[in-house]
């Protein structure tokens, strides 16, 4: 595991507020919705959540695609703790999104929902999504899109400041940093609630291109964590 300091502590300090109802029904749920609107009745057999926190998609994934695979991913030890004691029967796995533990090609669909911003080096992530996603595979992110990037360097600029970068990039940006890792954007959509109406996120659904690869794969029992 890479990134034990600071930031880590940060997150796992963030899990023990993450699930209140209000934070949820705010923040979250209005993003999930959506992901889970643009992927249809069935999104594929295996399906990875990156980011995933305290695993609240991971599971609406689950229960909507109850023959899938689904796997939550998160590098925070406190947030994956929170994910597995509510839903033990899914795979947790704790790796860093610019190094993910997983095979070419293992999935079908990538969900990564307001955690793409926190991500040190953004296009080593989009190359590690596009690696482990399988011809014809899905990719959908989620996360607040700046107007422009005079204001996403502005706004990194002070996050530095006060300890916890984040990078927010524009909606063009997004997509070309998207396209440039080899992927073909589908749509980029804005996301109403009410925290940010100024600054809404905007999900970008892109697809690996290629034929998809059929595969029937029924979700297993148990959880992995590395």
């Amino acid at each position: 595991m890479a990134r034990q300091g600071p930031r880590q502590r940060f997150f796992d300090l963030w899990s023990l507020v993450y699930d209140a109802p209000w934070v949820q029904r705010a923040t979250y749920h209005p993003v999930h919705a959506a992901v889970l609107r643009a992927l249809g009745r069935h999104p594929g057999a295996r399906v990875l959540d990156i980011g995933c926190g305290t695993g609240q998609l991971t599971a609406r994934l689950a229960r909507h695609w109850p023959d899938a695979a689904v796997v939550g991913c998160d590098f925070s030890g406190g947030m994956l703790a929170r994910a597995a004691a509510r839903s033990p029967e899914l795979s947790w796995v704790r790796a860093d999104a610019g190094c993910l533990p997983f095979q070419d090609r293992s999935f079908d669909v990538i969900t990564s929902t307001e955690a793409f911003h926190w991500f040190p080096d953004q296009d080593a992530a989009l190359a590690e999504f596009f690696r482990v996603l399988a011809p014809g595979g899905q990719l959908l992110l989620a996360l607040v899109n700046t107007p422009a990037r005079a204001l996403s360097d502005v706004l990194y600029a002070g996050s530095r400041v006060m300890g916890e970068p984040f990078y927010w990039p524009s909606m063009g940006e997004m997509r070309g940093r998207v396209e440039a890792a080899g992927f073909r954007v589908q749509a980029q959509r804005r996301i109403f609630r009410w925290p940010g109406l100024l600054l809404p996120p905007v999900l970008t659904h892109a697809q690996r291109p290629g034929p998809p690869q059929l595969k029937s794969v029924r979700r297993r029992a148990g959880r992995s964590n590395a």
